[in-house]
């Protein structure tokens, strides 16, 4: 073979091993400056973690602060505490001592009308026979000073019961009520309708809302 084509056939070895080279080093620099962007993009990313976790304490730690100093502040002073718990104790006491005076004047209430009635109880008897009494003077002697003046005391006493809050209860006419009448008898009657009370036999009383003595009557069958 002559030298100038051995000579050409070398340089052109030469020149395709040195493009290789050139091509080798140039895909080794292209991996190694991504390589390096991979690392820039990870520290980046990781700085950026680390700046969101930074926030994200600082705020929990104003949130935190924030609560400490609320609590600071709706803490009172022993003094506070102990003026509203005098002032709750005095209410309270206050409406116990209402309360019982409530009921106190209640129960007197009540034993007041207790004993009123006792003594009413008593009183009408003598009622009954001063109404009697009259009943049976005749009639030319009802003009005797006498018998004027016990018509005169028994009006009188009639006066102050009924001041007192005592009244006759009203039956004749009247329908049959057992809350009011102590029915004894049963009678016929054409003028009346059945269950109507006929006669007062005993005239009964109330005391203000309540029956002192039952009127005892007669009721038409």
């Amino acid at each position: 073979m002559p030298e100038n084509i051995k000579k050409e056939t070398i340089d052109n070895e030469t020149a395709e091993n040195k493009a290789e080279e050139i091509e080798i080093e140039g895909a080794d620099e292209e991996s190694t400056q991504a390589a390096e962007e991979a690392k820039d993009t990870d520290v980046n990313e990781t700085e950026s973690d680390d700046d969101a976790l930074a926030d994200a304490d600082a705020k929990a730690d104003d949130k935190s602060d924030e609560k400490k100093g609320l609590f600071k502040k709706k803490k009172k002073d022993k003094k506070d505490e102990q003026i509203e718990e005098l002032n709750d104790r005095l209410k309270r006491q206050m409406a116990e001592f209402e309360n019982f005076r409530k009921r106190s004047e209640k129960e007197k209430s009540q034993m007041f009308d207790m004993g009123a009635k006792t003594i009413i109880e008593k009183i009408l008897p003598v009622i009954d026979n001063f109404e009697r009494g009259l009943a049976a003077v005749p009639d030319d002697k009802k003009d005797d000073p006498f018998i004027t003046g016990m018509d005169k005391v028994y009006k009188q006493m009639l006066t102050e019961l009924d001041a007192a809050g005592v009244k006759p209860i009203e039956c004749v006419g009247q329908e049959f009520d057992p809350d009011f009448h102590n029915a004894v008898m049963q009678v016929e009657n054409d003028e009346l309708e059945s269950g109507t009370v006929a006669q007062e036999l005993q005239k009964g009383y109330m005391y203000k809302d309540s029956v002192v003595r039952h009127s005892m009557v007669s009721v038409v069958q």
